[in-house]
């Protein structure tokens, strides 16, 4: 496809809504947050979308009910649901208003993508293309991917392959949790023990690199994997 995929999100907690839109713009897609059905609504009015991601509780008109109306106006768009319910009728009740596909939270960033894009291929034949940012600005360092570089108030570093792909993933991640399978599936090919020693091994080095800006911090998730904290760079 010759120009981004332009993505509708309505998510009611901020949060959660910045973090999606963040990793969903990492990947090279066109993001529009809003934050209740109203703005939703008023969003899809307004614009034209390739995928719409509703969160089902919310404030002012619920998911359902957004997905109806927008039923009504455009039987083709592709809707996704986020939803915290798991009961069968509410996923029924989902699919009923027009779902093409249902996540329900929590639910990895890796899900999330590989669900859009199932969804994006079954009903557009669009098979979007991942966009790798030329840099990652994390505080005062800078990690330029594709030359597997890192500059830091210390210098200029080269990566090892490992290094630099994990690194991404982390940057990929920011500010949200890389699950530890997910970081060994993607640079080290399986999830054993050994790999995973290896890994942490390489985490230690990566904390090393990055020591010498105190507001990035690479921090362990009791049960779950790793968290790059960074804010973005003047």
């Amino acid at each position: 496809m010759s120009s981004p995929v332009k993505l509708l999100l309505v998510e009611d907690d901020p949060n959660l809504g910045g973090l999606l839109a963040d990793y969903l713009r990492a990947k090279g897609f066109l993001v529009d947050l809003r934050t209740d059905g109203q703005q939703g609504w008023l969003a899809f009015s307004q614009n034209t979308y390739d995928l719409l991601i509703l969160d089902v509780m919310m404030p002012l008109k619920d998911g359902f009910t957004l997905a109806r109306e927008i039923r009504a106006k455009d039987a083709l768009v592709p809707i996704v649901f986020l939803t915290a319910k798991s009961m069968k009728q509410d996923t029924l009740e989902g699919f009923k208003a027009g779902a093409d596909d249902y996540l329900t939270k929590p639910f990895s960033m890796e899900e999330l993508m590989l669900r859009t894009t199932a969804v994006l291929r079954r009903t557009r034949g669009v098979e979007p293309k991942v966009v790798e940012p030329d840099e990652y600005q994390l505080g005062e360092s800078r990690f330029i991917p594709r030359k597997q570089v890192l500059h830091t108030p210390a210098g200029e570093r080269k990566l090892t392959t490992k290094e630099a792909e994990l690194l991404r993933l982390l940057c990929a991640h920011r500010n949200d949790v890389l699950e530890r399978a997910l970081a060994l599936r993607e640079v080290w090919g399986s999830e054993s023990y050994f790999n995973g020693r290896s890994m942490d091994v390489y985490i230690a080095k990566l904390r090393k690199y990055l020591r010498e800006d105190p507001s990035v911090e690479i921090i362990n998730v009791h049960g779950k994997g790793f968290r790059l904290i960074a804010p973005d760079g003047q």
